[in-house]
């Protein structure tokens, strides 16, 4: 039985690396895989998942009004799928989500998620409370504060560095704009 798996993190953990991996994985062994990832970040160019060590691979793109059962239906009637890979799930809706859900289910394709948990205010984004929520599993991937202990939090700077309190959930940017944190010192930053 295919399942929905959610590989979450705060930034900088290699979730995109770790992805690319299962991914090589899966074609090295003959099987196909479909690569996803949010048309929202184009930091690296659109169409593509990009590791920060420099590792990419072109994937399909989704937005808010996507339809993913559907294009991974699609696809499966052109081709074999054996696995589904999902980077930026955080961008999810919960309708997607619910969607991946389907793939595993119905078509018997496992799904890979991979994405952040909470965003720099310690909220959940809406894709990663529906993978949280009905995922059949849970994987935490590690990164590391600055003081060694396993960060958890993402701390929004801006351009000196100082905690960005307020503003939109969603604003794209890399380690010139996040800092991933234990909570202990997310905390001490956003007093």
């Amino acid at each position: 039985m295919a399942k929905l798996y959610f590989y979450y993190s705060s930034m900088n953990a290699g979730k995109s690396t770790t992805l690319l991996q299962a991914d090589f994985n899966y074609r090295e062994r003959g099987m196909a895989t479909m690569l996803w990832t949010a048309a929202l970040d184009n930091r690296f160019g659109t169409g593509a998942i990009t590791s920060r060590i420099g590792l990419r691979a072109d994937a399909h793109l989704f937005e808010a009004d996507t339809d993913i059962f559907a294009a991974v239906a699609a696809e499966k009637t052109r081709r074999r799928l054996d696995c589904i890979l999902l980077d930026e799930a955080q961008f999810l809706t919960k309708d997607q989500v619910f969607e991946c859900a389907r793939v595993a289910d119905d078509l018997s394709i496992p799904v890979l998620c991979y994405g952040l948990r909470t965003d720099f205010q310690a909220e959940l984004f809406p894709g990663s409370a529906a993978l949280l929520g009905i995922a059949d599993a849970l994987i935490e991937l590690k990164a590391v504060c600055e003081c060694g202990r396993k960060s958890s939090m993402n701390l929004r700077v801006d351009e000196q560095g100082n905690a960005v309190k307020a503003g939109a959930q969603t604003e794209i940017g890399g380690n010139d704009r996040y800092v991933a944190l234990c909570r202990k010192h997310f905390m001490e930053k956003m007093k």
